[in-house]
């Protein structure tokens, strides 16, 4: 009888273990890599994303039972760290998705991991690839054209003709000057610059001299962050008195305190998370944006004053929705593939900057309701009727 009863004790040990063992799998069947910069130039973005993803969490970190295992990296602000961590968490973690990153040049190589190894990555730095090139990706910031025809908009009302532009020395940078000339032209406005620096430099004084020499109407950046703030500095060093213009990738707080004065009355087009409070209750993003809020809230302790962490954000609630329609073993070629799936036809998902909509051969979904126009008044962002 001892020897039965301890049989019958060991046995019940090792089922319990399986049972654990099991358990452990189950809340571990569901992984997402994050990536972002949480040092570097482009941290003052990255660190946002970050905050974001700690409030998506905080938000809900269980689908259908399962817990979800978020894996973070950071990439230092470099593409090619980027695209080797996004290699790490696909083959050594094992994820099923990839959220990242905060840099446009970042989030296109690691685009390029996720075609080849077929794991789908949803970019919340603003990175289009046409084809085959970029059909394991979609992007949710909004695509330059959409914001930039928005102020293009404002400039033709205001009486502008001539608007100068000074950008990044990256896609990011090409991205908006490519939106500016196809919105300019139609509108009657002629863009007299195209000047360029890269976003580790100190200086932008020689390109700024050439724009102001050319004495335009307006100025318009396309920039992001802090070294963003550059050429308004710059501006206002040279005395320049015409109408400033910027992108949403300006809605930054280290952004307004760097530029200071010098980005007083800066117009801007955002995604509606930024004037929440200001819009109609009959708007459905209204209420997921204070949800966002609280979420931030609960999750770093402060309310957000930026429109990055947002978009972290909203890369959850899609991966939440795609992956609450997925069907397959998580982990597997086959899921991944079946997860792309849903991901690539979402349809009318409220976030906090946009309703979106996605289609397999288009990386972006939103429309116009993703964008209103702000101003900066006395360091906070208003919104402009």
């Amino acid at each position: 009888m001892k020897v039965l009863t301890r049989l019958f004790t060991v046995a019940g040990v090792a089922a319990a273990v399986s049972v654990l063992t099991a358990a452990n799998a189950l809340a571990a069947d569901l992984k997402v890599g994050f990536i972002t910069s949480l040092s570097g130039p482009v941290s003052s973005l990255g660190i946002p994303y970050d905050k974001g993803m700690k409030a998506a969490i905080a938000y809900k970190s269980e689908l259908n039972g399962k817990k979800i295992q978020v894996v973070s990296l950071d990439d230092a602000s470099d593409p090619s760290t980027a695209a080797r961590n996004a290699r790490k968490l696909i083959d050594e973690d094992k994820v099923d998705v990839i959220i990242g990153t905060a840099g446009s040049p970042g989030a296109l190589a690691i685009a390029a991991v996720a075609r080849e190894t077929k794991t789908p990555l949803i970019s919340i730095a603003n990175a289009n690839l046409p084809g085959e090139d970029g059909a394991w990706m979609v992007t949710l910031p909004q695509p330059a054209p959409l914001m930039v025809s928005a102020v293009v908009e404002r400039m033709k009302a205001s009486g502008v003709k001539t608007v100068g532009y000074i950008g990044f020395s990256d896609a990011w940078g090409d991205l908006v000057y490519d939106a500016l000339q196809k919105s300019a032209e139609p509108a009657g406005i002629k863009v007299v610059s195209n000047e360029r620096y890269a976003r580790a430099d100190a200086s932008v004084t020689g390109q700024v001299l050439k724009i102001v020499a050319l004495r335009p109407d307006a100025v318009i950046t396309g920039t992001s962050g802090t070294p963003g703030a550059l050429p308004y500095l710059a501006l206002q060093e040279r005395g320049y008195k015409g109408q400033i213009y910027g992108t949403h990738a300006l809605i930054n707080p280290d952004f307004v305190r760097v530029g200071g004065p010098a980005v007083e009355g800066l117009l801007a087009p955002t995604g509606p998370v930024i004037v929440a409070e200001q819009l109609p209750e009959s708007n459905p993003i209204k209420k997921v944006s204070m949800d966002f809020r609280n979420a931030y809230q609960k999750a770093n302790g402060a309310a957000p004053t930026d429109a990055f962490s947002a978009y972290s954000f909203d890369a959850w609630l899609l991966y939440l929705d795609a992956a609450s329609r997925t069907k397959g073993e998580p982990g597997t070629p086959a899921y991944r593939v079946a997860l792309r799936d849903s991901i690539v036809n979402t349809k009318e998902l409220v976030g906090t900057h946009s309703v979106y909509n996605f289609k397999p051969d288009n990386r972006y979904g939103s429309d116009e309701r993703s964008r209103v126009i702000v101003k900066l008044e006395k360091g906070q962002w208003k919104l402009v009727p």
